[in-house]
């Protein structure tokens, strides 16, 4: 049986195997030294995670080492989510998952009008308007765990008619305005051609309602369940209607309870409603929208566009929009263990380099917590035959 010095030894080879992974994005042995301590002090118990108290923690006398990796250091932070993709891919799905994509965004509250990206505007951290950064990002979840897998930075439109603000702040020549949709859809299709095939690409009002996202799936044949908002409006009857006033209509013995997934509260049980429309896609998906009507006020709802293989059920897709909040728990978990907030860089090239990192670190959780879970799984399997062993000889 293995003991708990056992497990924390396996946990130290799991971060050599990442570093192995990611290793080869850093030409030189410095580097990679560099970027190894820098993983490994964003999993360490660091307060604060900028750089003098990962310094610190390290056994360095300044942060200049950190500040180089994050700034000046030659390497790239796109080839280092490449190889977290693969990471990912290759510890956190089975033969029979292939998990689930989510696509949402995150606030990063600042200071100053310096940090590349940063203004005014809606951040969901703080549930509020403030002055802050938003990052988009690309979540895989599986049966076996989660993490984030990619990501991109939002830069408003402010930012790119400023050409002198974007050259201070290191934003490459190339970059131009995007939508967080448009961003979205750069990260589904990236993972989409590694040979990712998840079940469902999944999110919320913000990029299901965007048609060009949803077409863009369909054109390649991918699975989605999104939510959109209630003015939503669908072909039914020769015409135009609202889903809401689509939902109105459905019948009471059409809503069906279901259990499908388990939240910080317990159980998220709600009744759930949904029809087919519309023609299949080129690729054979069949469209459906799906409903969600809380049990204790039937007022409130929620609304979603799906495709779907033509042998899903209803109860398919409300367990796959039922996985949206994984990328929640993503977004907690990097902030509070990984330091995917905690950094001091203003740059674009800074940003995208932390992240990256912080991403890195965060993976290794999930693939540690995944294997802990399967050693747990067989050591309580164990048990239970040693039990029912002993209660026959009985």
């Amino acid at each position: 049986m293995r003991t708990d010095a056992t497990l924390v030894r396996g946990w130290e080879a799991h971060f050599d195997r990442l570093v192995d992974a990611i290793g080869g994005c850093f030409k030189r042995h410095d580097l990679r030294r560099r970027a190894s301590s820098y993983v490994r002090g964003l999993l360490g118990p660091v307060q604060r995670k900028n750089g003098w108290q990962l310094a610190e923690h390290l056994g360095d006398a300044t942060p200049h080492g950190i500040q180089r990796l994050l700034d000046r250091a030659s390497w790239s932070a796109d080839e280092v989510r490449d190889t977290l993709i693969h990471y990912a891919r290759q510890h956190l799905l089975t033969e029979g998952d292939h998990g689930v994509l989510i696509v949402d965004e995150t606030g990063f509250l600042k200071k100053g009008d310096k940090s590349v990206g940063v203004q005014r505007q809606y951040s969901g951290t703080a549930g509020r308007i403030e002055n802050s950064q938003v990052g988009v990002f690309l979540a895989l979840a599986s049966a076996r765990g989660r993490t984030l897998i990619d990501r991109e930075l939002y830069l408003p439109q402010s930012w790119c008619e400023d050409p002198d603000r974007c050259r201070a702040a290191g934003v490459p020549s190339h970059v131009t305005f995007a939508t967080k949709p448009q961003l979205a859809q750069r990260m589904i299709a990236r993972v989409l051609q590694s040979g990712l095939r998840p079940r469902f690409v999944l999110g919320d009002e913000v990029y299901g309602s965007d048609s060009k996202i949803r077409r863009f799936l369909e054109s390649r044949g991918q699975p989605y369940v999104l939510a959109v908002s209630a003015q939503q409006r669908l072909w039914q009857h020769f015409r135009q209607q609202r889903v809401d006033r689509i939902a109105d209509e459905i019948p009471a013995d059409a809503w069906s309870r279901l259990n499908v997934a388990d939240g910080a509260k317990g159980p998220r049980v709600y009744d759930w409603a949904a029809g087919r429309f519309g023609a299949p896609t080129d690729h054979g998906l069949v469209h459906w929208v799906l409903v969600r009507r809380s049990i204790e006020d039937p007022t409130e709802r929620a609304y979603y566009l799906c495709t779907a293989l033509p042998e899903s059920t209803m109860q398919d897709l409300a367990i796959a929009a039922g996985q949206r909040w994984s990328i929640e728990c993503c977004f907690e978990a990097a902030k509070q263990e990984t330091g995917l907030d905690n950094y001091e860089v203003r740059s674009w090239h800074g940003w995208y380099r932390h992240v990256t990192l912080s991403m890195a670190a965060l993976a290794l959780l999930g693939v540690i917590r995944a294997a802990a879970s399967k050693a747990s799984s067989k050591k309580n399997r164990g048990l239970d035959l040693k039990r029912r062993s002993v209660a026959w000889a009985r």
